[in-house]
């Protein structure tokens, strides 16, 4: 069989029959990616510590009463945290120290000693009131440049979360055999074997747990199919992999997939959202991968996701530095205020959002190594109390953000940074909500404007240049704020702001060229 024909096969396959997609009742959704419990320092873990049950009781306790349902990832979603017939970890973690002479992790040690991870969750869940889903990861990446180990690499033993024999032994099945890269060492969903993986622990979680509903991340890692796959190709793949789940998971429980927030990047994966609709799936997370944005999509992808219950997920962060060495989660991070994501939750409920979801939001905390990373502490769990109100939400102080977030396989490039050339108009767009009196507008430069000339306009006309260049509201996380001399601001008086698209054109007049970095506007600053 041709190509030509396969794929014709594979269109010809009919969608399963299935009831209309139904509205979730649920407002605020927030994920657990587990493994927070351990890298990040909090009241109920302290650094090195290995894992207790009560540590994953306290991530429920410390969202009660702010959360409607809670999505645990169990680990990486490749090995099973949980007792199973899929895996059957004992001879994996007895091979894993073989290879990689390392031993399970604390997470996969109280499973192999007849914990439940899963079944505890669930347990907790609903004596706090909490909905209780899985969401399993779809290809994750982490770890697995380490699959054949070679003198000097230190993988740790979260090796053993991510890489089985199977994988180690079938180089062929990844994107790109031989390549180092996330996005080339995870699995080529073109082989049906791959997915029959997938499918195989999706059916051991159904049919050994009363979860309230399942999550498919499709966005870890953001790569599916190798670029000779074709677009309908992918698309009946994806589609008949979430038909195949529907079936397995029935009509009483609720079916969510994890998707990018943009319009171009949705092919990357293959995801055909009026499709997968109509295969059953009844909730849509709408995701900017690892930002909280407001540059993304959402009113058109509500469009796509008619009568399904649409999701805006925000995170910890706006923005990411430079690593400041070789590792994992060695970034500095502009933080998310309270501020922001009011903002970008007002803007999803305006542009059609039922609700809102959290992602990494506990990565607030003390993670990872490196000096010069900026401050953490304590996440802002008391902001998330307003996000279940869009009334309440859209009269609150404004601030609007353009950062450079996260550059997603397949969409369009963001518009920071900018490298400017006098006497040569920058533009940026912001998408506004019912913006409500006067406004400032700055620009945040990668090196000092001492000495240089700026103009502005605003929809057009001309705004005035303002000395106050400094931060509209608090921020509890310094980290990656611009110094006085980086900055140029300007007031935009109330008539000059639109509901939808406003644009600001900044002109650099004179001094050497530079980059713009990020840029904010701010309505009902603090005095």
């Amino acid at each position: 069989m041709n190509r030509r024909q396969f794929i014709h096969t594979l269109a010809a396959t009919p969608l399963l029959a299935v009831d209309a997609p139904r509205k979730a009742p649920f407002r605020v959704i927030y994920s657990n990616d587990l493994t927070n419990i351990t890298s990040c320092v909090s009241p109920f873990h302290a650094a090195r510590e290995p894992f207790r049950p009560e540590m994953l009781d306290a991530t429920v306790d410390e969202v009660a009463g702010m959360v409607d349902a809670h999505f645990l990832q169990p680990g990486l979603g490749v090995v099973p945290m949980w007792p199973s017939k899929v895996i059957d970890l004992k001879e994996h973690f007895a091979w894993i120290k073989q290879r990689y002479g390392q031993k399970p992790d604390s997470f996969s040690q109280f499973v192999l000693n007849g914990g439940d991870i899963v079944q505890r969750f669930i347990d907790y869940c609903r004596a706090k009131g909490q909905a209780a889903f899985i969401s399993l990861r779809m290809n994750d990446a982490h770890h697995k440049e380490f699959v054949d180990p070679k003198p000097g690499d230190k993988p740790g033993s979260s090796i053993g979360m991510s890489v089985t024999r199977w994988y180690a032994e079938h180089p062929e099945h990844r994107i790109k055999p031989g390549s180092l890269r996330g996005a080339d060492l995870v699995l080529n969903w073109a082989e049906p074997e791959v997915r029959a993986q997938k499918l195989a622990m999706l059916r051991e979680l159904i049919d050994n747990y009363d979860l309230d509903g399942l999550e498919l991340d499709f966005l870890r890692f953001y790569s599916y199919f190798r670029p000779e796959t074709p677009l309908e190709q992918r698309r009946v793949i994806m589609t008949n992999f979430v038909q195949d789940v529907r079936k397995l998971l029935g009509p009483k429980k609720w079916l969510c997939a994890r998707v990018p927030c943009y319009l171009t990047a949705l092919d990357e994966l293959g995801l055909d959202l009026k499709s997968l609709v109509a295969a059953g799936l009844d909730m849509v997370n709408a995701s900017a991968h690892y930002f909280t944005t407001q540059q993304h999509d959402l009113a058109a992808i509500r469009k796509l996701t008619t009568g399904a219950t649409l999701y805006f997920e925000l995170c910890h962060t706006i923005w990411k530095g430079d690593k400041v060495q070789a590792g994992y989660d060695v970034f500095p991070f502009r933080r998310a205020t309270r501020e922001h994501l009011h903002t970008s939750a007002h803007l999803a409920y305006a542009r059609g959002a039922d609700g809102i979801s959290l992602f990494n939001f506990a990565y607030y905390r003390q993670h990872g190594q490196g000096e010069g990373r900026g401050q953490f502490g304590e996440p802002p769990f008391e902001a998330l109390k307003a996000l279940r109100d869009p009334k309440a939400l859209s009269k609150e102080p404004q601030h609007w953000f353009i950062a450079s977030g996260w550059r997603s396989p397949g969409a369009k490039p963001l518009p920071v940074p900018r490298k400017l050339e006098l006497n040569k108009p920058a533009k940026f767009n912001f998408d506004l909500a019912s913006p409500h009196g006067d406004a400032r507008v700055r620009i945040q430069t990668d090196k000092s404007l001492e000495g240089t000339e700026w103009t502005a306009t605003f929809n057009g006309e001309g705004i005035a240049s303002t000395e106050d260049v400094a931060e509209p509201f608090p921020v509890p996380f310094l980290s990656m704020l611009a110094k006085p001399e980086e900055l140029r601001a300007w007031t935009i008086p109330t008539k000059l702001l639109r509901e939808g698209k406003n644009s600001l054109e900044v002109m650099q007049k004179s001094g050497e060229p530079v980059n713009i970095v990020f840029v904010d506007l701010a309505i009902g600053q603090a005095s």
